[in-house]
């Protein structure tokens, strides 16, 4: 079985709460999963009056913990927190990071316009990630690096009016390593409630028969429930990807 790498692009460390189980799905297939946050979510006031160099050395060591718990890759990067612009250096540069980590598949945020989901950074982060798949495969936008022009499939937070096809993961075989995340979370910075948590993935799980799922949008894979993301069955809609940019 060939071992695949899903890219998980955010903006801020806790972020990854919201596919912790579909993260762990993931790496009990055997494959390499990569979270990216792009701030180090200085903003927050969970600390209190402190510099924000200070806040922002707290929340790297949270995100390196965060990645001990789900047993991932972990990467921050330092654009501002609450300032993130979706342009076209900010997406160059992105490209460039996955021309090196050259994903199979990317979960990023979209483009959700419910409470928290509308945070200005969560939908610059999705438009950034997203751009950068593309931008990745250019050869003079990554350069000195090797252009990355496998199919990478994107698979976004699932907002409550999207109309994109949806997958659902079931995560109940993770339920504990999620709420371990979130507890951890919670204790640091306030955010994770159990109850949330619980709800959260039992309201997903419903419409599939599921008790437990993530659910996101499936930009360009058959929708469903599935294991895991990637490796991922492209869907029949749409113009058929060309095969000499496909690999």
């Amino acid at each position: 079985m060939e071992r695949r790498t899903l890219l998980v692009g955010l903006a801020h460390p806790d972020d990854e709460v919201g596919a912790a189980g579909t993260i762990l799905a993931q790496k009990a297939r055997g494959d390499r999963v990569v979270v990216v946050w792009l701030t180090r979510g200085e903003m927050t006031e969970a600390f209190g009056p402190i510099p924000a160099e200070e806040v922002a050395a707290r929340r790297v060591e949270q995100g390196r913990r965060a990645g001990e718990i789900l047993g991932v890759e972990t990467r921050f990067l330092d654009f501002p927190d609450c300032g993130l612009q979706a342009d076209s250096a900010s997406a160059h540069r992105v490209a460039r990071l996955l021309a090196e980590i050259k994903p199979d598949g990317l979960l990023t945020w979209g483009d959700a316009w419910g409470r928290g989901m509308r945070h200005p950074d969560h939908q610059a982060s999705g438009r950034i990630f997203r751009d950068a798949v593309t931008l990745a495969r250019i050869a003079k936008v990554v350069a000195p690096g090797q252009p990355h022009r496998r199919a990478a499939p994107v698979f976004t937070y699932r907002g409550a009016h999207s109309t994109i096809p949806a997958v659902a993961v079931d995560v109940e075989p993770y339920l504990d390593t999620i709420h371990e995340l979130a507890t951890f979370y919670r204790e640091n910075i306030g955010f994770g409630e159990r109850g949330w948590v619980e709800q959260r993935l039992r309201r997903a799980g419903e419409p599939y028969g599921l008790r437990y799922a993530e659910v996101f949008d499936a930009w360009e894979t058959r929708p469903g429930i599935v294991p895991h993301l990637i490796p991922a069955e492209p869907t029949d809609v749409g113009e058929p990807i060309h095969p000499d940019r496909a690999q």
